[in-house]
């Protein structure tokens, strides 16, 4: 599942495995494709095994996997944050509207049902109303942000939300 909450745009794509030259080969489709005149593409991934700029190592020869990555920004959620991803709660609400209960023959028809399930929610131009906010972080992610180095001065850093 890849997703640009702001676009209200969502895309999945089912294979047969999910390696990390999988995910490569996917991640280069979109940056020569729908992100071609992109210079910079920020990337929000959970920490899935997969998701490494090593991958694209693997996948493609070192120029071009290289060219590939310096177009990348990794921002991973933390470890155990996945629910912070909006892939991820696209990829549940995809799993609930189009998959859940139903068993498919073969992974064409699996793919076609996905397809016109990203298609008709991409039609809908139904964006990602996102209301974790900073303060929330603060609160159910305590462990990762100690109150410390978040008071204004502390650590010598400043917190900022964009």
């Amino acid at each position: 599942m890849f997703c640009e909450p702001l676009a209200g745009w969502r895309q999945v794509r089912v294979r047969e495995h999910r390696t990390k030259v999988d995910w490569a080969v996917e991640m280069a489709d979109l940056l020569r494709g729908r992100y071609a005149r992109a210079e910079k593409v920020i990337l929000v991934c959970d920490n899935l095994n997969t998701h490494t700029i090593g991958a694209f190592y693997e996948a493609f020869d070192p120029v071009t996997a290289r060219s590939l990555v310096r177009r990348l920004e990794f921002r991973h959620t933390p470890k155990h944050g996945s629910w912070l991803n909006i892939a991820e709660n696209e990829l549940s609400a995809m799993t609930r509207q189009c998959v859940q209960g139903r068993r498919f023959a073969t992974i064409e028809e699996l793919r076609a049902e996905t397809a016109a399930w990203s298609e008709y929610t991409n039609d809908k131009q139904r964006g990602v109303d996102w209301q974790f906010r900073i303060d929330d972080a603060r609160t159910k992610l305590k462990s990762l942000y100690p109150r410390a180095c978040y008071e204004p001065g502390a650590c010598g850093n400043a917190l900022i939300s964009a």
